[in-house]
């Protein structure tokens, strides 16, 4: 249903946070803050090998230490959970290794002690002993490896792509997605250009600054779970699942969230501390270090490869891509990744012939996972370099080159899905317009040298999704709205309060958004992949609308003329003879979509939307040592109706930091599977020192006709396009390639002196 007229005044309106004010004061409640009466605490005893069967673990010395309470093994588990496997994707991660580890820093052990810090020293008493075996870390290499990191594939049953896996044995292959349209090979046969190009990314951390915490209270007949998770809903069913009870059970409270970027979907710590809840009988608390982060969830690295077929007039006609993807030890979300970035890996571009394979590969390594931008940072940066890197060989100019290939509404995209409201061009336009791209440019002098680049950026909306909404109007007329999406700092209270708002006709501040909890607030799939402002925000319009046709139901019930705007508190009145009664409204919500097809990934309706993005940077780099610097940096978005102006900006300049720091500094080093650089002093976020000079955020005028009020989600948008605008302007700078992130000074000056015939020895 397209909303386009607005009534109520709070659609477009830069309304500050909601919760803004509690924040600000400290009042604000979190996960990692909370204590319950008899609570204890939870320190992990990990593993220190990276693949390897468990021979013994001699938790002896721990039990003995002053105020430990409890050593939980795998062992205690089975004895409350006899199947204590979980997972979205396939059910592989045991609450706490069973029989072997598979990656360093995996659960072995748990303390539990009143005082954490009891618990912590107790860890170090415990001695484990492995039968070590040959480990496997690279995403590429995994796959013909003889080294399996799971005996069998278990697939949850949750996604259907995934049921005929189930009993696979002898493979490290999570899932293969595979994407065909026309005819590849005879479309390079025909080409009078064809490209290859290899590239890689590297494992990141989503470094919340808020570390994952979760606290169970289990009683004889139901647990109460509070925690920092961005999909309650999610974590309900799931714990319900591993206990065998009934959902109504199980609840899940969560409070503010200090940030989750995707690292806080399904579930992390819940499971670890049902289990130490259920074998203590108290309340249990298990809440991370900043260090232990790095050993929970990251991002997946991947190795992409791609072939591009170019005719005479520079139109692309083919295009091969193989996209390895890095899970981990435990597939997690990984398989969705694959499948659903995997799909776009082509890029934005009107390709009539595409060969597709994505694979979601099981390593050694920590598990890998959602992380701000679903896997679609990886590949942009892999093809939108791509992009540049045939531009320049063909000798055409970059922005003509992609106006030249460019998709726009009414084509296919590479699943055959038509695109609706997809500005494309403008995002190119409106990039290449704010680096002026056609006039002079000061490139610099000396050691000094100047670059620019842009890239533009493609991603689908994760589909189909659920999201459930419920507006209570109470006997004084003000209304409450009980949503399950978690605000972690992205303002969707504040922009689903607008909506409410709007179809109500009443100012958002007057909305009161209930926090999140499974008994009280209905279902959503979980706050994800930019999905919110559009499915949520659709829920939210169809409750207050299914609330205001109650309340006009109720003024024709107690007599009131039409056209009467008597206030809803004078119409309870006169309904009750006093202040008293409700008005619920409902709203549920499901976009329209069709399965791809097995065989060949084609669908008519492969996601509700798309995100579009556009990047564009100007650098300087220092020739003796490599440094660069961001001089100006453009990001557009495409996001249909700005809800709240302010936000939106604030989303798209955050998102764009984040991904700088993945572009420039941002890997975790490994060695023998152990992360060297487990902490903000050495593992390099961007700090205030690395913002560039300028910087412009930027969301086009635009409107999603099939969305609410023709708005929808942001929050990735602007992670896309960076890296591969970055790493075309230093291709335009000094002439250099770089084909694998991050894009540090090191590896500036090492192509620099390979370039120059004095290359480094390798570190």
């Amino acid at each position: 249903m397209t909303t386009k007229q607005m009534g109520g005044g709070q659609i477009g309106r830069s309304v500050p946070r909601l919760e803004a004010r509690d924040k600000v004061t400290g009042r604000a409640e979190y996960t990692h803050l909370m204590r319950l009466p008899g609570m204890l605490h939870g320190k992990v005893f990990r593993s220190t090998v990276p693949h390897g069967r468990i021979k013994s673990i001699d938790t002896s010395a721990a039990k003995k230490m002053p105020g430990v309470f409890r050593v939980i093994t795998a062992e205690d588990v089975l004895k409350v959970i006899p199947n204590p496997y979980y997972g979205p994707a396939f059910h592989d991660q045991p609450i706490l290794a069973i029989d072997k580890v598979r990656f360093v820093g995996e659960p072995v052990a748990v303390v539990l002690a009143a005082d954490p810090h009891v618990a912590e020293a107790a860890t170090q008493a415990i001695v484990a002993e492995y039968e070590e075996m040959a480990p496997v870390y690279d995403e590429v290499e995994a796959m013909t490896a003889k080294t399996y990191v799971h005996e069998e594939l278990k697939p949850a049953g949750t996604f259907a792509d995934l049921k005929h896996l189930k009993g696979q044995r002898d493979t490290n292959l999570a899932l293969n997605a595979k994407l065909r349209r026309g005819d590849v090979e005879a479309a390079f046969t025909g080409a009078a250009h064809v490209f290859e190009h290899e590239f890689r990314t590297q494992k990141c951390l989503h470094v919340a600054f808020e570390p994952f915490a979760s606290i169970a209270d289990a009683k004889e007949s139901s647990i109460t779970i509070y925690s920092g998770a961005q999909g309650p809903s999610f974590v309900r069913s799931e714990i319900a699942r591993l206990l065998d009870w009934p959902e109504n059970r199980v609840r899940i409270k969560v409070p503010y969230l200090g940030g989750g970027y995707g690292g806080k979907l399904y579930i992390k710590l819940e499971a670890l501390v049902t289990a130490c809840s259920l074998i203590a009988r108290r309340p249990v608390k298990i809440a991370l270090t900043m260090e232990e982060q790095f050993y929970q969830i990251t991002k997946h690295p991947a190795t992409v490869r791609i072939k591009t077929g170019v005719d005479k007039a520079g139109r692309i006609t083919a295009r091969k891509c193989e996209v390895f993807w890095n899970g981990g030890a435990y597939a997690d979300i990984g398989p969705r990744v694959t499948h659903k970035s995997g799909f776009v890996a082509a890029g934005p571009y009107d390709i009539d012939a595409i060969w597709i394979d994505s694979y979601a590969m099981y390593t050694n390594m920590t598990p890998a996972g959602a992380l701000r931008g679903f896997g679609m940072p990886q590949l942009t940066f892999a093809y939108e370099s791509d992009t540049d890197m045939i531009a320049r060989a063909l000798k055409i100019d970059p922005v003509e080159f992609r106006r030249r290939n460019v998709l726009r509404d009414g084509r296919p995209q590479a699943t055959g899905t038509i695109l609706k409201d997809v500005p494309l061009e403008a995002i190119l336009e409106h990039v290449a317009d704010r680096l002026r791209w056609n006039e002079p440019f000061d490139r610099g002098s000396g050691t000094r040298k100047r670059g620019r680049g842009l890239a533009i950026a493609l991603k689908a909306c994760v589909s189909p999704t659920t999201s459930v909404a419920i507006v209570n109007i109470g006997a004084d007329g003000s209304p409450t709205l009980y949503i399950s999406t978690v605000d972690m700092g992205q303002g969707s209270d504040t922009g689903m309060a607008q909506i409410a708002g709007e179809v109500l006709n009443v100012p958002a501040e007057r909305v009161k958004i209930v926090a999140r909890d499974t008994d009280v607030t209905p279902y959503d799939m979980g706050t994800l992949g930019s999905r919110s402002m559009f499915h949520m925000g659709h829920a939210v319009r169809l409750a207050a609308e299914d609330a205001r046709s109650k309340i006009e139901a109720l003024r024709h019930e107690v007599g009131e003329p039409e056209g009467s705007n008597t206030p809803i508190a004078g119409l309870f009145i006169k309904k009750y003879g006093m202040k008293a009664g409700n008005i619920v409204g409902t709203g549920s919500y499901r976009p329209e979509h069709v399965e791809p097809d097995h065989d060949t990934g084609l669908s008519p309706q492969i996601t509700p939307f798309w995100m579009v993005s556009g990047a564009g940077a100007e650098i300087e780099i220092d020739t003796e040592t490599g440094r660069l610097r961001v001089l100006k940096l453009v990001n557009a978005v495409d996001c249909g109706t700005k809800v709240n102006p302010r936000i939106v900006e604030t989303q798209i300049s955050g998102a764009a930091l984040m991904q700088l720091g993945f572009t420039l500094s941002e890997k975790m080093n490994l060695d023998g599977g152990q992360v060297t650089n487990a902490s903000l002093a050495d593992y390099k976020i961007t700090g205030i020192g690395d913002l560039p000079a300028v910087m412009i955020n930027e969301a086009i005028d635009a409107y999603q006709h099939n969305a609410p009020f023709g708005a929808k989600g942001v929050g990735e948008s602007s992670t896309l396009p960076l890296s591969p605008a970055i790493a075309n302007a230093i291709d335009d700078a000094i002439g250099i390639r770089l084909t694998e992130l991050p894009l540090t000074a090191e590896a500036v000056f090492r192509a620099l002196r390979q370039r120059d015939g004095r290359p480094l020895e390798a570190a």
